[in-house]
């Protein structure tokens, strides 16, 4: 009587279209991954916000914002929140990438079995929910200072999410590019903050003469701002329906040019 029992034959695991497990523990894994340094990735844009808020809501806080009956303080802090929401959601995604690389355990994301969608949406995910809840934190931060009630929740919203992942795309591909910290410094010096500060954040382009108003129309972060203070106070320099445009189509070209380097493996299976 044979009594050998056959081995059992090894085979690949199916994930279906998507893998859903692995797509939520890396997500999971960015999202802890902030968490865990809490009083340097969410307490210290607090800070940030603040200062800026006293140093120009206090001086300025006898005006009014132009174009509008709402105070100064109170457009100011809207775009000292979107400000906080870019720049962390970009820091998230670059961050992740760049460690990665320099400690040498970005094997730990290309091993799975996860593909270039599921990677992209795992980080843009990662960076929008750091972005997001800095911004709602600094809302609170800055509540004794101005009137952060949203005039239009919803537009507000719709804005708040746009711009956490065009930053987080930005931040994946900067990541992607950069090998060591002064690279991605590099695009921090020389592309976010300009971008961010001649955006119209501090003040309002209709106070700017020509052509110095129409170039800061053409600053794609300026859409964001101006549609996100939109929302708090209800006045736009620039038409709404034209911003939320040009953010939603600069969104999915972003998570396509992330999906497409990911995919290509540039600089990450070198």
């Amino acid at each position: 009587m044979d009594t050998r029992v056959d081995a059992p034959q090894l085979t690949s695991r199916r994930y279906g279209a998507v893998n859903w497990l692995g797509l939520q523990t890396l997500i999971q894994r960015e999202v802890q991954r902030f968490l865990k340094v809490g009083a340097q990735t969410v307490f210290a844009p607090l800070v940030q916000t603040l200062l800026f808020m006293m140093v120009f809501g206090l001086v300025l806080r006898h005006g009014n914002w132009p174009g509008s009956d709402r105070a100064y303080a109170d457009g100011l802090a809207a775009g000292l929140v979107m400000m906080s929401i870019l720049s962390n959601a970009f820091q998230n995604s670059s961050s992740s990438l760049v460690i990665a690389k320099v400690q040498g355990n970005a094997v730990d994301f290309l091993m799975p079995p996860l593909s270039a969608l599921e990677l992209t949406i795992a980080f843009i995910v990662g960076a929008a929910a750091r972005g997001i809840l800095v911004g709602v934190a600094s809302m609170i931060a800055v509540s004794w200072l101005a009137n952060v009630v949203p005039a239009h929740p919803l537009i507000a919203l719709y804005y708040a999410v746009v711009a956490s992942v065009i930053f987080g795309a930005i931040g994946l591909l900067g990541g992607v590019w950069a090998d060591k910290f002064d690279h991605l410094a590099a695009v921090t010096n020389f592309i976010i903050v300009p971008l961010t500060f001649l955006s119209g954040t501090f003040y309002s382009t209709e106070v700017l003469p020509e052509p110095l108003r129409t170039f800061a129309h053409y600053n794609p972060v300026f859409s964001l701002i101006d549609g996100f203070r939109y929302g708090f106070i209800g006045h736009a320099d620039a038409p709404l329906w034209s911003g939320a445009l040009i953010s939603l189509a600069l969104a999915a070209v972003l998570c396509w040019a992330c999906w497409a380097m990911l995919k290509s493996g540039y600089r990450l299976r070198s």
